[in-house]
């Protein structure tokens, strides 16, 4: 669980667990263009859009994570992120799902 502070940050993907743990921001492009999230952010919804995420675990180094669709949510320090497909490290094209 996440400090004061910090975001809980989950994502998942339609089929399988991708990561979870304590970070400092999230960074994702959405429908409406690229969004940063940072501890105390308000809540929203937004559709995610294919391309990479990326988060900066409180410790450890940053993940990238490529998506494929899907959305976000974020609420009192929890990011929830579902993708249709995802893959740790880069981009999701049909060859590597």
């Amino acid at each position: 669980m996440a400090s004061h502070g910090e975001l809980e940050v989950e994502i998942v993907a339609a089929d399988h667990f991708v990561w979870s743990g304590a970070a400092r921001t999230v960074n994702a492009r959405t429908a409406n263009g690229q969004i940063g999230i940072l501890p105390g952010h308000a809540p929203i919804l937004a559709i995610l859009e294919a391309g990479e995420l990326s988060v900066e675990p409180v410790n450890g180094e940053r993940l990238v994570v490529g998506v494929d669709g899907g959305f976000f949510s974020v609420d009192s320090n929890r990011v929830v992120i579902v993708a249709d497909n995802a893959k740790v490290g880069g981009s999701v094209t049909p060859e590597s799902v």
